[in-house]
């Protein structure tokens, strides 16, 4: 068995549940145990428990979150599966369930192997490995890398045509919260196989309710767990809809479910919609996608986006990065300094050569980069990072380096506007490398790619980055995660509007309609607020970018645009205090700053508030009230670990100034007494919290204004 001396699990009489892990530090570690008769492997963090029979074959016997209680398992299913040359074998698990409604740990000692290909040989226990080994030089609000243990069970098959493979089926415990990643490699000593699908999770989860008629795809999915993977796309910016591998399907053999057709959406399998079709040679090895699974004990849409953002920081802490940039439209290299200068004069930290600035990072000429090189070395003296945007998709190249289509076996039926370049392509994979040559020579720290890889198959066998259809989509969604990895691993910071942040990126677009940029000012303001609101459930303000058109953008009339900044300061101020507030970069996007010394003013008075508030205001938001112009709206900032436990920003869209009482929630500031809470920068008063863990405060909001609160 391997078992490396771990220690043997204590099982304590203690009921107790764990403390409140998204307010307070959780001092136990993620731990591997075995149980006392030596039959049982066990996972535990405090806040989650695992455990497998690791006799006669490995399975999963129980999951249980332990913040309260609750079991999501109701059945043994295989470890995973993986498909060979067409053919499904199971890896691990075991049989004999006769119910599979709910599990009885005594039954677990009748079960036998089942007709699983790949049986359990031995373990190996190590510290979590960063899946990546980021840096950066930018403000960052976390820059520790997650801590916990891994395990790795190996697996061996005894049938002849399967003796070459060896199957590892990894988990990862991260400390501090109820999360663990699980993922599959399977490696070839022998001839060549194709590995079509590698099913990483298997489980039979509780149902979430007892639907007696309906189909699985409109029932409830059950609520104990959030699960999400690394193989996510479609520029929905929304993680759901990009979802491209989580599957709640049915089960059959669970014959005692209400639901007469067996319907219920009990069975949680992950793995690519389209088949990974990799031809494996003797030698290689391949990795299957990496699940994350976090136990959620709340039907509370609060309390479960934090918990989800909490995930985020841990597992991805280069989201929390989030320098002050703007978005240049430039026609010449003098524009371009123009803006490092205001920059520099204004406190911004960043400039991104914006879509449709004469910044083209394709361009790989000597001449080119030298130039961009020269201007990059300038932003840098003056302290301010520099990058530019790049298109991949939405375009055509030519019919030898487009997707082609399997239907019609031309090119076209690409996801965006039926033409775009295969990554696998020769233009493709130039396309990669010179973008990283022109980063590296030029040294920009910024990179932002629209229209990253949508997924597109394509039916080509004369593109050297993939062999055909079979493996097209998976091949190039691991260059494009590949292209990610590097910039992450070089100090790029990259905007891209997809989600990719589990293998690099930092940051997407909040979700917004581009077009609504050419209604007026006013209108502007109150859907930004609603944008704002409505993106913030389960993103970091870092993890998201608004948009603040300078000039002219999607068409519009003149009380659309900013320009002349010094004509409209008082819509430019609130847009930015809106953004910033929000603790949200947005893409200021025309050529300049500041037109006058009154507006270079007020850019530098915002700036400086929000450096003073940085912390908090990339803490997390709760939400108050959604902004319908009719009323007041506003959003609140939490963080238990600093000493300002929160801020609060108040809008009032009305004419005249207004005086509410607000019942602002205290829970998650950690402090459930007594609070300080000051308007602006007065004096401070303290307040008594209710036992329903809230503060009631008097304000007056200015009309068509802001005012903001600090709490400690």
């Amino acid at each position: 068995m391997n078992a490396q001396n771990l220690p043997v699990w204590q099982q304590s009489g203690d009921k107790k549940m764990a403390a409140d892990w998204l307010i307070r530090p959780v001092s136990e570690k993620a731990g591997f145990y075995l149980s006392q008769n030596g039959k049982d492997l066990i996972m535990n963090n405090g806040l989650l428990q695992r455990t497998f029979r690791i006799t006669p074959d490995l399975a999963c016997i129980n999951y249980t979150n332990l913040s309260n209680g609750q079991q999501l398992l109701r059945s043994v299913k295989a470890e995973a599966r993986i498909i060979l040359n067409g053919k499904a074998y199971n890896v691990g698990g075991l049989s004999g369930q006769k119910e599979n409604g709910y599990l009885l740990p005594e039954w677990v000692d009748q079960m036998k192997i089942s007709d699983s290909a790949f049986h359990y040989v031995k373990y190996s226990v190590s510290d979590i490995e960063n899946t990546l080994k980021w840096k950066t030089t930018m403000w960052t609000g976390n820059t520790k890398m997650p801590t916990g243990k891994t395990i790795t069970f190996f697996f061996k098959s005894s049938l002849p045509q399967l003796k070459d493979l060896d199957v590892q089926v990894h988990y990862s415990l991260f400390d501090g919260l109820p999360l663990l990643s699980k993922w599959v490699t399977v490696a070839n000593t022998g001839g060549k196989v194709t590995v079509d699908q590698i099913v990483n999770e298997i489980l039979a989860v509780i149902e979430e309710e007892s639907a007696v008629e309906g189909s699985a795809d409109k029932m409830a999915k059950p609520n104990g767990i959030y699960v999400e993977n690394n193989f996510a796309f479609n520029n929905a910016m929304r993680y759901p809809l990009s979802d491209q591998a989580t599957h709640w399907k049915v089960d059959p053999s669970y014959t005692s479910q209400v639901n007469y057709n067996y319907q219920t959406p009990c069975l949680l399998e992950v793995h690519p919609n389209v088949n990974m079709g990799v031809n494996l040679k003797t030698g290689e090895s391949l990795e299957s996608i990496r699940t994350y699974e976090l136990l959620q004990d709340s039907y509370d849409r609060e309390r479960k986006g934090l918990a989800v953002r909490k995930m985020y920081r841990t597992i991805a802490p280069w989201v929390t990065s989030n320098p002050i940039f703007m978005h240049l439209v430039s026609k010449n290299d003098s524009e371009v300094k123009t803006a490092i200068d205001q920059c520099q004069a204004t406190g911004y930290e960043a400039l991104i050569l914006s879509f449709g600035s004469h910044c083209n990072m394709e361009d790989t000429t000597a001449a080119n980069m030298k130039k961009w090189k020269e201007l990059a070395d300038y932003a840098h003296s003056k302290n301010v990072l520099i990058g530019s945007y790049s298109l991949f998709s939405s375009r055509k190249i030519s019919p030898e380096d487009d997707v082609v289509d399997p239907k019609t076996g031309k090119p076209g039926g690409a996801f965006f506007g039926g033409h775009a370049p295969c990554l696998g392509s020769k233009w493709g994979l130039a396309y990669v490398s010179k973008l990283k040559l022109f980063m590296t020579y030029t040294g920009f720290n910024i990179f932002e790619n629209d229209g990253p890889y949508p997924g597109d198959v394509c039916a080509s066998t004369t593109h050297p980055g993939h062999e055909g259809l079979h493996d097209s989509q998976w091949k190039q969604m691991e260059m494009q995660k590949g292209l990610y990895r590097w910039c992450n691993e070089n100090g790029v910071y990259v905007n891209a509007p997809d989600w990719y942040f589990l293998d690099g990126t930092n940051k997407i677009a909040l979700g917004y309609r581009e077009v609504n940029f050419s209604l007026s000012r006013d209108q502007q303001k109150i859907l930004n607020r609603q944008n704002i609101f409505d993106a913030m459930w389960s993103e970091t303000p870092s993890m998201v970018w608004g948009f603040v058109p300078l000039t002219k953008y999607q068409g519009g009339d003149a009380d659309a645009i900013l320009e002349p900044l010094s004509e409209h300061l008082d819509a430019y101020e609130q847009l930015m205090m809106q953004y910033y507030g929000a603790g949200i970069q947005a893409c200021y996007r025309g050529p300049r700053l500041y037109d006058t010394e009154q507006t270079r003013k007020t850019v530098v008075d915002v700036i400086d508030w929000y450096k003073k508030y940085r912390n908090i205001l990339n803490s997390d938001i709760l939400h108050l009230r959604r902004a319908d112009g009719r009323d007041w709206d506003g959003i609140m900032h939490v963080n238990p670990a600093l000493k300002q436990k929160g801020l609060v920003m108040l809008y009032n869209p009305q004419k005249e100034e207004i005086t509410r009482s607000l019942k602002l929630p205290a829970y998650y500031t950690g402090e459930h007494t007594s609070l300080k809470i000051r308007e602006k920068e007065g004096i401070p008063r303290t307040y008594k919290v209710s036992r329903d863990y809230e503060v009631e405060v008097s304000v007056k909001i200015p009309a068509n204004g802001y005012t903001w609160l600090v709490v400690e």
